[in-house]
């Protein structure tokens, strides 16, 4: 970015302006005046871009243009994860595996046993596609062990968006690692000691204790949608059930080994990083889950069809709420949110891991995006880590993860997988959802801030 360039201007302040006000309009279109939230997003979408002095066919456009880019990534994977969880269910596989690791974790063990299940199986996946294959396994569990589906979801939640945040080979934190030249290694090693404090105390122990506070009745539609009736007898095997949820975890996580271990030019890495795409992944897991859990399992050929039709009904809403959220996302851009917010950090003068948080968090709430968030942070301080020992440009790189993780709210697409996935109110989303990251975030720079008092 041109330093040069970064002088306010009355168009800055008029962003930031009309950036807030669109949100506060949609938080009261929503929970006021009752409207769907796509409808709401849309409206909030409008004010902010013409507000900003945007024409209103570009505001149409860019709305256009950032929710199809939106769903065509976590749009299809959605779909996908909902038509696994369907045919997990339907055949009883979800209830194998809820009865199996209700086995491990009974009462007060059963939060924490959820926490490292979504450690496990976040580990390699985007938390989207984390989150579909865990939804089932969460309300079979939430229902088999008559516990509070808060108290099952949110250590689930915070093992995968702690992950998300802190842990190659997600997105951000690679991002973050190459941007400033941070050692791999390193890194990992720092985030996963970051990690566990941040799981424990935004899943198991918030995860309690905000269940007793909020009660959520499991949503009719999903909660039909991943019921089973086959006896236990019938019951595919757990190998065979666990293998049909890890299929897509361990292509992906093969996809990022061929990357790390292999020619790029090789035969094997090429097939690897192919099947390791998550759509083809996902795609592949179902293509399975049909032949081991359907078509194995004696289910008639119509009937595997029915159940993956069904699957589409109850998450028409939840799609449409997720490409209005990329609609707003993309309209801020090009109004030049992000310019914006730089020049707020070029013109501070605090400590560099404060102000990386900082920046990474601005750009989290004006854009909704942690990529934007985390690539534009570390765009920002690249010149500044040039000079920094290997261990600081590591905290330096996680501190804007945590960061780009900070209050998500109604501009995120996450925020709406959640609320429409466990039915909450918009209220009740922001203590789940928006408190639950926050925590995260407060601990990942507490952590990183103690680290670099003892590495540096």
């Amino acid at each position: 970015m041109d330093l040069s360039s970064m002088a306010w201007a009355a168009h800055d302040s008029r962003l930031l302006l009309c950036s807030l006000l669109a949100i506060v309009l949609i938080v009261v279109l929503i929970s006021l005046a009752k409207l769907p939230p796509y409808l709401a997003i849309l409206a909030g979408t409008f004010a902010a871009g013409i507000g900003a002095g945007l024409p209103a066919v570009n505001v149409a456009k860019d709305f256009s243009k950032g929710a199809g880019s939106l769903l065509g990534g976590a749009g299809m994977i959605i779909a996908l994860g909902a038509m696994l969880g369907a045919i997990l269910a339907e055949s009883g596989a979800a209830d194998r595996i809820a009865s199996t690791l209700l086995r491990f974790g009974k009462g007060r063990r059963l939060p924490w046993v959820m926490a490292i299940v979504a450690l496990i199986i976040g580990l390699p996946l985007f938390f989207e596609v984390g989150l579909v294959l865990m939804v089932p396994i969460i309300f079979i569990m939430a229902r088999q062990s008559k516990q509070a589906v808060l108290t099952i979801a949110i250590p689930a939640l915070a093992g995968m968006t702690t992950l998300h945040a802190l842990m190659p080979p997600h997105p951000g934190p690679l991002i973050a690692i190459s941007a400033l030249h941070a050692d791999l290694g390193l890194t990992m090693l720092l985030g996963f000691i970051i990690a566990v404090p941040a799981v424990i105390l935004a899943g198991p122990l918030y995860g309690q204790w905000l269940a007793k506070h909020i009660k959520v009745e499991l949503p009719s539609g999903l909660d039909k949608l991943f019921q089973s009736q086959v006896p236990e007898e019938k019951l595919p095997s757990f190998a065979v059930s666990l293998f049909s949820v890890l299929l897509p975890v361990l292509l992906m996580l093969g996809s990022t080994l061929a990357k790390v271990a292999l020619n790029a030019d090789s035969s094997l890495a090429k097939v690897l990083e192919f099947t390791g795409e998550p759509l083809v992944a996902l795609s592949l897991a179902v293509v399975v889950a049909v032949i081991l859990l359907g078509w194995g399992q004696g289910m008639a050929r119509n009937k595997v069809e029915t159940v993956l039709t069904k699957s589409f009904g109850p998450i028409a809403a939840l799609m449409l709420t997720i490409g209005a959220g990329g609609g707003l996302k993309e309209t801020l851009l090009n109004a030049g949110i992000s310019d914006t917010i730089s020049k707020v950090a070029h013109n501070s003068h605090i400590s560099y891991l404060l102000l990386a948080w900082l920046i990474a968090v601005a750009l989290r709430q004006a854009t909704g995006s942690a990529t934007v968030a985390t690539t534009t942070t570390a765009g920002i301080l690249a010149p500044l880590v040039a000079a920094m020992t290997v261990p600081q440009a590591s905290l330096i790189a996680l501190v804007i993860g945590a960061g780009s993780v900070f209050f998500c709210h109604v501009n995120d697409a996450g925020f709406w997988m959640v609320k429409e996935f466990f039915g909450l109110k918009l209220k009740q989303t922001v203590m789940v959802w928006s408190v639950l990251q926050t925590i995260v975030s407060l601990v990942g720079l507490a952590g990183t801030l103690l680290l670099w008092q003892i590495l540096t």
